[in-house]
Formats: C-alpha cells, structure tokens, sequence
C-alpha cells in the first residue's frame, strides 16, 4: 500500500469508530420518554416571533393553543409588519380559541440584523411569567409538550431546557437528503459531544429560559445582531455557570417544499454558523465522514495488476500478479457500516417508517456534506430569508 493508502485508511477507521461512538452515545439517551407533569406545572410564557406562512403554519401555530397544561401559560406572538400574511392566520386561531390567554402584537421599529432576536425582545417585555418558552413558527408540538418540557427544572441548578427537533415532512428529494443530516446525524452528535462535556449551547427549535438567567446576559436584545441567537443564548447562560437540560421529547419541524438550491443555503448558512461558533470541533467534523474516507481509501486501494517474466526450467514464461489492497476490501463494508447506523438512528428518532430517507441518501449526503465542509471555509455570506448578510468571526451579521 502507498503513503496516501496508510492516510486514508486510517482515516477510514477512525471516522468508522466516531461513527459507532456516536451511535452508542444515542442508544443510551432516552428519547422519546415523557415525564408525568405531577403537581409541577409553573406559570410559563410561550413568545413565538413570526414571519411569513405556508401551508403548514396554522397547524404548527394551532397546537402550541392546544396545549393540555395545569398550570398558567399565556402565548405572545410577533410578527415586524402588520401586512404579514401571516396575521390572518394568528387573528383566526386566536378567535377560535377564546380561553386561551394569548396575544398579538406588531413589533416595530426592530433593532438589530436578526429580526427573529429583535422581535423576542420586545416581547420578552410583555411577557408575564419568569418562565419564558421560545419557538419558531414552523414547530409542531404534540398537546403533552409543556408538561415534559418543564420538568427538568425541578432542579434549581438549570436555567434552560432545551429539546431535539426531526424534520416531519421531507417531501422533496433535497429535504429527504437535509433529513439524514437532522433526523439521524445531527442529535446523535450533540449527544456525542455530551460524552466530552456538559451541554454548552442551545438548540433552537424550543428553548425554555428562567428569566433571571436571561437578565444576567443582557435579554434577548443582547443577540439582535447574532446569527445563531439560540447558540448564543446557551452558550453565554452556560458560561455563567448555569446548566442546560435536555428534554428527550422530540419537536417536529414543518416547511413547504424546498429544492436543492433552498436546501443547500441553508446547510450552508448552518455550516458558516458553526464553524464560527465552534471552528476547531468543525474544522475536524470531516473526520466524521465515513463516505468520504472510505472511498479515498478504495481509491488508493485499487486492485493492482503486474505482469511479469519469469523463467522455469529453462523456459521463459509471462506471469500474471493480482493484488487486492485492504482499502478495496475493506471500504464497501465501512459504507455498509455507515448506512446501517444512519438508517437505525433514522428509525429511533423519526416513529413514521414511511419519512425516513431512502438509504442511498447517505453516502450522496456524505459527500456533498463535505463540499459544504469545505464552502464553508471559503466565505463569510449568508442569505437568509432572502437578504443577504456578511457574517463577522465573531457571529454577529452586517447586512450588505
């Protein structure tokens, strides 16, 4: 075998052990387990930023309404502009469900470049309760949600409580592809690096706060210029010496249908957002890449042939070498390895057999995900919701 063999083939293996480890760390999390809410059930305010709306909205919306909670709970939504499509549709779910103490308000006059981050501070002022619940607006919780996501704060010691998402309706090929990377990659390795370290960051799909908490780091006002306001969010309560919780109910996450130019934006936004949140731990996630290595190290393992003259008992003869390298062997069974693990955390996470991503899917995301690896190293715009932002090495966004 050459130099190159010996590199990729220990590349190879070692993102084949990540794998498994990753793997492992997920079997042992108890997803899925709701707790019995019991005489617990504290006063929470659920603020929901809003912008836009497609088909799936008002389902979304209607089921945060329908929540079977015991204690008080009152909703704020915010929307920037009172001409938002998406106004018609809280006014309707609001007059339907009288009894609800819910809200509307139009947020005006945003400071900051992340709209969504501007709006949760004006409505952090509304907010009644020193429990505050954040969400986007295409999030779908089922009608036990509150009751499971409050428990962990039983414990005084944690301040957040946050919560794993899967996309619910991948229904073009693109977002069955983006659903390998959420529904079975990327809560297998947020509890991977739980292994290390205690959680550190937030996930943004629901995110419960302890109002003090969010005091001591300026409130949401603090991350209006912040692209990853729910990183940042955690990231900055952990580093007070306050600890995160994850909740092991799952949210679901609703969209219109995207194609592959929508799709590959946005993993390129959330590439661009975590390696600037955490550079070292991305620059080294391409060593997670099963897909990849392998195939380098068939690459270098290809089966050699030689042809030779040897001379036996006075004659000369024409002998034929063939040699199979241990790259060529050992990479379609690394492949297998890695399309067996993503289709069992696929199942674990996502209960509907019929919303998991064909197993051909992960090798394709494998490879492109390493284009991306490596887009994202080579710029600092993003576009997101249809402007166009620089983004600063220390997160923080400039619109150009």
């Amino acid at each position: 075998m050459n130099f190159l063999g010996y590199i990729f083939g220990a590349g190879a293996i070692l993102s084949a052990a990540l794998a498994l480890w990753q793997w492992a760390a997920a079997r042992k999390f108890p997803l899925h387990q709701k707790f019995a809410g019991g005489n617990f059930a504290p006063a929470v305010s659920i603020l929901k930023p809003l912008k836009g709306c497609d088909a799936t909205t008002r389902a979304s919306l209607q089921s945060w309404l329908q929540q079977t909670y015991a204690g008080p709970v009152e909703i704020l939504f915010g929307v920037a502009e009172a001409a938002d499509p998406v106004c018609a549709i809280v006014h309707q779910l609001l007059a339907e469900n009288p009894n609800c103490r819910a809200r509307f308000s139009v947020c005006e006059n945003l400071a900051g470049t992340n709209a969504k981050a501007a709006k949760l501070a004006q409505l952090e002022k509304l907010a009644a309760h020193d429990l505050i619940l954040i969400s986007d607006t295409d999030v779908r919780v089922p009608p036990d949600f509150l009751a499971s996501f409050v428990a962990p704060l039983r414990d005084e010691k944690i301040a957040l409580v946050n919560c794993f998402y899967r996309l619910a309706n991948p229904t073009t090929t693109a977002m069955k592809w983006e659903a390998v990377a959420v529904n079975a990659d990327f809560w297998s390795q947020v509890l991977q690096s739980q292994t290390l370290k205690p959680l550190d960051f937030a996930l943004g799909a629901a995110i419960l706060v302890r109002r003090p908490a969010l005091n001591e780091i300026g409130g949401f006002a603090s991350l209006a210029d912040c692209l990853a306001d729910d990183y940042q969010l955690g990231h900055r309560i952990a580093k007070l010496g306050h600890r995160i919780a994850l909740c092991p109910v799952v949210v679901e996450c609703w969209d219109a249908p995207q194609n592959w130019a929508r799709v590959w934006n946005h993993q390129l936004r959330w590439a661009r957002t975590i390696r600037v949140c955490q550079p070292l731990p991305y620059f080294f996630s391409i060593l997670s890449n099963v897909t990849l290595w392998a195939l380098l190290w068939f690459m270098a393992g290809w089966p050699q042939f030689s042809l030779a003259l040897t001379q036996r008992g006075g004659e000369q003869h024409f002998q034929f070498a063939y040699l199979l390298p241990w790259g060529a062997l050992l990479a379609p069974a690394l492949w297998l390895l890695r399309i067996g693990l993503a289709q069992n955390l696929q199942r674990r996470f996502t209960p509907e057999r019929k919303l998991i991503s064909p197993a051909w899917l992960v090798p394709v995301r494998d490879l492109l995900n390493a284009a991306i690896w490596l887009a994202a190293f080579l710029g600092n715009t993003i576009e997101w919701r249809g402007r166009k932002m620089k983004l600063r090495r220390d997160g923080t966004l400039v619109e150009l």
